[in-house]
């Protein structure tokens, strides 16, 4: 009975135990428009971007370059230690809510002074016997017990486990982030490569006209002028090459990293020449409300806050009384022969209340830190939001506006061309000057340009539009 009496204010403390201080998280509610302002008043709303939006582009190549890089960036390998760090200091924060308990052991061989106060000389036959050499032989084992009953350890486990979640997420930005890269440079580089073949279809074709212009000025039917003219428009055409060739280069030394080798890795694999993959031309996003489950910075900044939010708890914890059960059990003998007999043991058992009375104000301080924080996280999640919104809106509007000018710069290089081989053939004749076939090519080589680059943005803007959405990044799981 006396021993149950020394355990009540323990039980109770258990009894009590299950209400946790500081505020309830709820996840906050966003109010979000009905659907996209840039997007056509014809489109369908409701459609969602695919898991795998890469495979749009119909790439084998750019579909193997991601799947690669996806297990080999060091980038995604940095996030998900980072996931394994979280998951370790959640196992940590919730360590208190099983008792510790530590083993020792210990032997003591001593002697005590002869002439220390108490003794009786060093010629007494009784301080001889009295302060002889003793052994001491212990072995304890201890434990406690820390009763959580103002929640402070659940609000730190529950901290710890939005904090795993928001690992989690951030590993998935740094994926989305990975593949909307990958795909971007590849298409550019395919940009590049293109713009490479229209100048050099343009280079040939203006010593064509060269070779004409000195062939017609050697029979007296052109002037020196007209050579001049055409020689200047070629070695312009040709200084184009040696910067587009570097912009190609450094796109493979980009993937090169990306997929975590040298920059050089992959300059054989991507030299090839290929079409530049092509964008669908119907627009993929979905709801604006999507979002909030889609992309993983807003998913991110809504954890983080859940994660504040129960760090209020932690600190309001501490304002209150702590419980503790303590309890030890070892053996205890200055022999040796009898230290494991019924006569050495010892044991101890009893609760322990440990309450800070003043603290200088700390405490309440770091309540209103915690609140402080907590508050930021809110505003951050918003912020979030707004600006996950004006990504999309954007890339809907680069999508939208710049797939409209490819169509018309297609058009003009058909005009343009046809411009080209009337005025070549008008001037074969001697029927007009020659300016008329240099602005003829000049016109026809840039729209072909311009129309290269604009097939490479309209892809890329649809990566864009497909990284705003938040899509792609789940189909690869944590490993």
């Amino acid at each position: 009975m006396m021993k149950f009496r020394a355990l009540r204010p323990a039980l109770l403390a258990l009894a009590l135990a299950g209400c946790a201080v500081g505020p309830d998280y709820h996840e906050p509610s966003v109010k979000l428009p009905s659907r996209w302002s840039e997007a056509p008043a014809d489109s369908e709303p409701a459609l969602e971007t695919p898991s795998r939006w890469w495979t749009v582009f119909a790439d084998p190549e750019l579909d193997s370059l991601i799947d690669r890089a996806v297990r080999a960036n060091l980038d995604v390998q940095s996030a998900e230690a980072r996931v394994r760090e979280a998951r370790a200091e959640r196992t940590i924060a919730a360590a208190p809510f099983w008792p510790q308990a530590t083993a020792s052991g210990e032997y003591t061989r001593s002697k005590q002074s002869v002439n220390a106060a108490g003794g009786s000389g060093p010629s007494g036959s009784a301080g001889a016997r009295s302060f002889g050499p003793s052994n001491l032989y212990q072995a304890n084992f201890d434990a406690t017990w820390e009763i959580d009953v103002f929640g402070g350890t659940r609000r730190s486990v529950e901290a710890a486990s939005a904090d795993i979640d928001a690992s989690i997420d951030d590993r998935g930005a740094v994926l989305l982030t990975l593949l909307g890269d990958v795909a971007r440079n590849y298409i550019e580089l395919r940009g590049f490569q293109r713009q490479l073949e229209v100048s050099r279809s343009n280079l040939a074709a203006q010593k064509d006209t060269l070779d004409l212009t000195q062939a017609r000025y050697q029979g007296g039917v052109a002037a020196d002028l007209d050579v001049a003219q055409a020689e200047a428009q070629l070695e312009t055409t040709a200084s184009n090459i040696p910067t587009l060739e570097i912009s190609a280069a450094q796109a493979v030394h980009r993937l090169g990293v990306l997929l975590g080798e040298s920059p050089g890795t992959l300059a054989d694999e991507l030299s090839e020449s290929r079409p530049i993959p092509a964008a669908p031309s119907e627009l993929p996003p979905g709801l604006p409300s999507d979002l909030l489950r889609q992309r993983p910075d807003v998913r991110r900044s809504e954890r983080q806050l859940a994660a504040a939010t129960a760090n209020i708890g932690v600190a309001t914890a501490d304002l209150y009384p702590k419980f503790s059960l303590l309890g030890t059990a070892g053996l205890s003998s200055i022999s040796a022969s009898d230290f494991l007999g019924g006569g050495s043991k010892l044991w101890s058992i009893g609760p322990s209340i440990t309450w800070p009375v003043f603290q200088g104000g700390q405490i309440v301080a770091n309540i209103e830190v915690s609140d402080a924080q907590a508050q930021q996280a809110l505003l951050a999640y918003r912020q979030t939001i707004l600006i996950a919104l004006e990504d999309v809106e954007n890339a809907i509007v680069e999508f939208s506006q710049e797939r409209d000018r490819r169509e018309k710069l297609a058009e003009a290089a058909k005009s343009n061309q046809r411009a080209v081989d009337h005025a070549t053939a008008l001037y074969t004749r001697g029927l007009t000057n020659f300016l008329n076939v240099l602005d003829a090519q000049r016109n026809l080589y840039q729209t072909e340009s311009d129309l290269a680059q604009s097939e490479t943005s309209v892809s890329t803007d649809l990566v864009a539009l497909h990284k705003a959405l938040g899509g792609g990044w789940d189909v690869f799981p944590m490993p």
